[in-house]
């Protein structure tokens, strides 16, 4: 039983010789790769269930095959396994009992209890967040279940997912829903909600593949609706009066007493005769920094006064939606942190009405800025956008503009393509200028290309 360090280098210099080879890791007892003599690689991990130490029975599990997931991915599954075996629980039993699951209603529950586990990989390779999973559980409940909840997981073809994409897009699973005392649940469907409850059932028997109740994904292959995420950018005259909005709504100073630990709103100064009009310093700093940086909006909200590097003009996120981040700031983000005041006790940048908790949202100061700028329909994220655009148009590429974004698929940051016309167009000017060159015998600092610039 050869044991070494499993990285991508020292799998890529595995060779097999005709048998089938186990390998494990030198770090993680238990983690392994099982190699085929047809030189099929698969994760595995090795472990001896229940309290019987030595005497209990080795278990085998499979995480997945080499190149499906990366040997950091499928360590971190490999450590989730080996904790739930010092836990008491018996992974490879929740592997059996998933391959006795008859209907699709039961396959999504397994799917959501590993998923909250951890033991789950998004498509960006990290864990799901607490937030997508309620996502993903609202779409089962309103969407999957009721349409396929009753069908046999392994039976589903490619036909059923097509079907149940045109019935969700027509609006089948449409409701309108009691939650709690007095909150409601609109369901519409539509094409979006179609398109994205797909790639959700995808993941879902993805997971399926792997525990070994199916051999195959019946969403391969099907042809979704175009997922239009609407986004709107933007352009100087209208950060103008969002900038003229936002000096005009701030007040000076904290609108709530710290001591009493509640919101001071009504003795907040009057602005013309609406005292609602007052959005607050640290609500008007949010804003800012979310222009300034095109963080998401959880980033803002949450952040806290240790994770900012103003030294070195840095914010070290600990978490965010793709996992672990660091924002570089510029100049205006950073004058916006020096402005923010700082409120004793109080661990976050942005200050919510309790010490301990961040603030929930920007609802209020949104709504009063978009309405004194004018910019109605504008939302909170088109900030991101904002900032994603005007750092295309300025020329300094989609790869600088996904590192900035903290993009983890170039394929996200391609949205702003159309904004960077120009360096392309610079580039393709510069080729053709030198190929022109060559052709006509002369030095291409001799050609001068006229450049119509856009009004």
């Amino acid at each position: 039983m050869p044991t070494i360090k499993l990285t991508k280098r020292s799998v890529d210099s595995i060779r097999t010789d005709g048998k089938r080879a186990f390998w494990y890791d030198s770090d993680l007892k238990g983690f392994g790769l099982k190699v085929e003599p047809s030189g099929v690689m698969t994760w595995i991990v090795e472990y001896r269930a229940g309290a019987g130490g030595r005497g209990a029975s080795k278990k085998r599990l499979t995480l997945g095959k080499f190149g499906a997931l990366t040997p950091e991915q499928a360590r971190e599954l490999a450590k989730a396994t080996l904790a739930k075996v010092l836990a008491g629980a018996d992974p490879a039993a929740l592997k059996v009992e998933a391959k006795t699951a008859k209907t699709v209603s039961e396959l999504c529950d397994l799917y959501l209890s590993e998923a909250e586990q951890g033991n789950v990989i998004s498509r960006r390779g990290v864990q799901k967040k607490a937030s997508t999973l309620a996502t993903d559980r609202g779409r089962i409940s309103r969407h999957i279940k009721p349409l396929l909840g009753a069908n046999r997981a392994r039976d589903v073809t490619r036909s059923d997912i097509e079907r149940f994409l045109r019935d969700v897009a027509d609006g089948k699973t449409a409701t309108d829903i009691k939650t709690g005392k007095h909150g409601r649940a609109i369901v519409t469907g539509g094409k979006g909600t179609a398109t994205r409850t797909v790639r959700l059932l995808g993941g879902i028997f993805s997971y399926a593949v792997r525990v070994g109740i199916r051999n195959d994904n019946p969403t391969h292959g099907v042809a979704k609706y175009a997922d239009k995420a609407s986004a709107r950018f933007l352009n100087g005259g209208e950060l103008q009066k969002l900038g003229a909005a936002l000096r005009e709504g701030e007040t000076v100073g904290c609108p709530w007493n710290i001591a009493a630990d509640k919101p001071l709103s009504k003795h907040l100064p009057k602005v013309g005769s609406d005292r609602r009009s007052i959005i607050g310093t640290h609500a008007a700093a949010a804003i800012r920094l979310l222009i300034f940086t095109g963080c998401r909006l959880r980033e803002v909200l949450h952040l806290e006064w240790r994770h900012v590097d103003m030294e070195r003009g840095l914010l070290n996120l600990a978490d965010s939606k793709t996992g672990p981040k660091t924002v570089v700031l510029g100049a205006p983000a950073l004058e916006v942190l020096a402005g923010v005041p700082r409120i004793a006790g109080c661990p976050f940048v942005i200050a919510g009405e309790r010490l301990g908790k961040p603030r929930s949202d920007l609802k209020r100061p949104w709504a009063i800025t978009m309405r004194a700028a004018g910019l109605d329909g504008l939302r909170i994220h088109d900030l991101r956008h904002t900032f994603a655009s005007h750092g295309a148009a300025a020329g300094m590429g989609l790869t600088i503009v996904g590192r900035l974004l903290g993009h983890a698929d170039v394929k996200t940051t391609s949205r702003y393509s159309h904004f960077d016309a120009d360096p392309l167009r610079r580039a393709a000017n510069v080729v053709g200028s030198s190929l022109e060159a060559a052709m006509e015998q002369r030095g291409a600092s001799e050609i001068i290309v006229p450049i119509k610039r856009g009004k």
